[in-house]
């Protein structure tokens, strides 16, 4: 395979399409090696438009998926963000590029060890990530200016909405199969909250996160 062909055809083929046109955010793609996050056994499929198993359960967002969220949280070098479901560690990456620091939080210990072994490869610096059930958020660690979960939630609870600063900005992929929205949530004032519906699609769901709405909007 001809890995910087297959990482074009992604951006152009995949990426761009799906309204990814912020030329910072396709820079990062090009930068950001997505195959040195992908588990061996899936290498040949590090650029094609699907989830990725990471095992336990988990998988790796499509590609253009993540890169829409990033696109849509407009993460400034002064951000400090929260990243909910680390993975293998790529979707923290990205954000690293492009904010100050990254928090990333990741219920599973083998693959919180391995997204700190893909990130320290990589040379990324400005990411921590904890071992930890991230359905109430990390408030110690808060405020964020940008919060990112990492798959589908029932419903985005208002302990973690309650974590962003005036003026952060919120992504997740809200609802139950086979209806689920991605949703960029802004906090204007203390207390309120301004949501709009990105797009629609399916991924699957986070672990702990309570299916009755926390928050309505």
């Amino acid at each position: 395979m001809n890995i910087e062909q297959a990482r074009f055809n992604m951006v152009e083929q995949q990426i761009r399409p799906w309204e990814v046109l912020d030329q910072s955010v396709l820079d990062l793609l090009f930068t950001v090696k997505r195959e040195e996050f992908v588990p061996a056994a899936s290498k040949s499929l590090a650029f094609v438009d699907l989830e990725l198993p990471l095992g336990q359960g988990q998988v790796m967002l499509a590609p253009r998926v993540e890169a829409r969220l990033l696109q849509e949280l407009s993460v400034k070098p002064t951000d400090k963000v929260l990243e909910i479901g680390t993975g293998s560690g790529y979707m923290a990456a990205l954000l690293a590029a492009k904010a100050e620091h990254v928090v990333s939080v990741e219920i599973n210990a083998e693959l919180a060890d391995v997204a700190r072994g893909n990130l320290t490869r990589a040379g990324i610096t400005n990411v921590t990530v904890e071992t930890a059930d991230g359905a109430r958020g990390l408030a110690a660690r808060g405020p964020y200016d940008v919060i990112v979960i990492s798959g589908g939630v029932p419903a985005i609870p208002e302990a973690i909405l309650k974590q962003l600063r005036v003026g952060g900005r919120l992504a997740a992929i809200v609802g139950t199969a086979p209806v689920m929205r991605a949703q960029l949530v802004t906090c204007t004032a203390e207390g309120i909250y301004n949501t709009v519906n990105m797009f629609e699609t399916v991924v699957p769901m986070l672990e702990n996160f309570c299916a009755e709405p926390a928050f309505s909007f």
